[in-house]
């Protein structure tokens, strides 16, 4: 049973209208001059066109519309995804009235990349391309990021004491002391999990334990707005070992040494406080303006496509594959990569795969994916078998950190090569959904699809006769858009 508060005065806030400029009147797109068309493949992954822009943050699109009535309070929500980030400004209705996206500069720190600067940089960054007429009207922000990137910083300074471990790292080595003390097959019993990454530094830094925090992604780059360090929301901290169902840490991971880095949790979309005074100031955001718990990626983009009814799905096609199911049992086992975060009255099962956009780039350019893309028949079975990775290791809909990719034997034909991993993509959805009912989850009706692959007309259908099953493109597909809306929510309930 879920508690009685889930049962929040803003849960309808998700079923909101679908609409993309309802009350605003577009008036203009801005186009800028390192702008790259990140979506003609129907694959949204940003790649940079050469060395020159290697370390250069540029903003390809924004778009902003104006609004029907003076003094409309807005809402603020970032999306920081595998290979870039992005915002979208919305008003009361869901209606979009700003939202641009950035590439991640690539800053390097002893030969390898210092993500942690990179992200802060895209957040002020993204904060700047917010348009100058609006800034004055957001009420509330929110930012969700890739789930298990897990950071540990000063508790003090709120400065990294390591480098991020990103989503899809593993730490082994610390997987027989979590399965040790966590109950049989749960979310943490991963390589991958936030507790793992914990364990694994913990027992092996050299710096002053007593002062260090755990934070998420999101946290952090929270926190540069807000002030208060060691906030975290329900959905990211759930690999970690935090139960949504009891509101809580289990007694079995508090009574851990490194329990102490816990950080203190909140329900997605819930007020945190005002911004800082010089954020405020910088960004000429009023003095009203909060900042707001957010989410995983995963879990925002579901959030934007406005899947609401049991049986409903959204799979988003990124760089990887993320799959959640709206579904009214809770299903957590760590066997088969399968968890369960909450939303309001009810569960998203699922989980998500190393599978996805990202072993596209490696083949083939953008404009090769468009071009290929056209010539494939999506009523034709490919008899091509693969299991598409960009490097050892799998999380779901099997975990399997010594999974090797798959992506052999090659044709000479180019199409029926991209037909034939696209259909093995298919193939993973389908496996993972057939997983869950498996285990008990309700049963999957419908698909909406997110992200970039979205886009992918041909994609889709093969997508639509392998599962069996209506798939079509969400209404809302950015998870930024999802950020937003959360955001909108913490407004409403801080109002109350």
């Amino acid at each position: 049973m879920l508690p009685s508060n889930l049962h929040s005065p803003a849960a309808n806030l998700f079923l909101l209208p679908s609409t993309s400029c309802s009350p605003c009147n577009h008036v203009d797109e801005l186009k800028f001059i390192n702008a790259y068309d990140l979506h003609a493949s129907g694959i949204w992954i940003s790649r940079n066109q050469n060395r020159r822009n290697r370390r250069r943050t540029t903003m390809s699109v924004a778009t902003e519309v104006v609004l029907s009535q003076a003094g409309n309070r807005l809402y603020l929500g970032m999306d920081f995804g595998t290979s870039g980030a992005r915002f979208a400004l919305i008003d009361k209705e869901g209606a979009v009235c700003a939202e641009g996206k950035r590439e991640y500069p690539l800053f390097k720190n002893d030969e390898t990349i210092d993500w942690a600067r990179s992200w802060k940089t895209t957040l002020f960054s993204l904060l700047e391309d917010v348009p100058n007429h609006y800034r004055h009207l957001v009420a509330s922000i929110s930012i969700d990021g890739t789930s298990a990137t897990t950071i540990i910083v000063d508790s003090n300074t709120g400065q990294p004491l390591s480098k991020p471990l990103l989503y899809n790292e593993t730490c082994p080595d610390a997987l027989p002391l979590v399965k040790s003390i966590a109950p049989v097959n749960h979310t943490v019993c991963s390589a991958s999990s936030t507790l793992c990454k914990l364990v694994s530094w913990w027992n092996s830094a050299d710096s002053n334990k007593e002062y260090a925090t755990l934070l998420h992604q999101a946290d952090w780059l929270l926190w540069f707005l807000h002030g208060k360090l060691g906030v975290s929301d329900y959905n990211n901290a759930l690999k970690v070992g935090y139960d949504p169902e009891i509101e809580s840490y289990p007694p079995w991971l508090l009574a851990q040494p490194y329990s102490m880095l816990l950080p203190h949790v909140k329900a997605p979309g819930t007020s945190i406080g005002y911004l800082k005074e010089d954020i405020r100031s910088q960004y000429d955001f009023p003095n009203d303006c909060i900042a707001c718990t957010g989410t995983t990626d995963s879990i925002a983009a579901f959030l934007a496509a406005r899947a609401t009814l049991p049986g409903q799905a959204v799979t988003s096609l990124g760089s990887t594959l993320a799959i959640k199911l709206l579904s009214t049992n809770r299903i957590d086992d760590a066997r088969f990569g399968v968890y369960s975060h909450r939303l309001d009255n009810m569960w998203l099962v699922g989980g998500a795969s190393n599978t996805g956009g990202a072993v596209l780039r490696q083949i083939f350019t953008d404009k090769q994916l468009e071009e290929l893309s056209k010539q494939i028949n999506p009523m034709q079975s490919s008899p091509l078998d693969y299991y598409p990775l960009t490097s050892i290791g799998e999380r779901f809909p099997e975990a399997d950190p010594q999974m090797a990719p798959r992506l052999h034997p090659r044709p000479e034909n180019d199409v029926e090569y991209l037909h034939g991993i696209l259909e093995s993509i298919a193939r993973i959805e389908g496996k993972a959904y057939r997983s869950l009912k498996d285990l008990g989850a309700t049963q999957v009706e419908e698909v909406f699809t997110a992200g970039g692959g979205s886009k992918n007309e041909k994609w889709t259908k093969i997508r639509e006769r392998v599962l069996g099953l209506p798939v079509s493109r969400a209404s809302q597909t950015e998870a930024a858009y999802g950020a937003a809306l959360l955001a909108l929510r913490g407004a409403q309930l801080f109002m109350q």
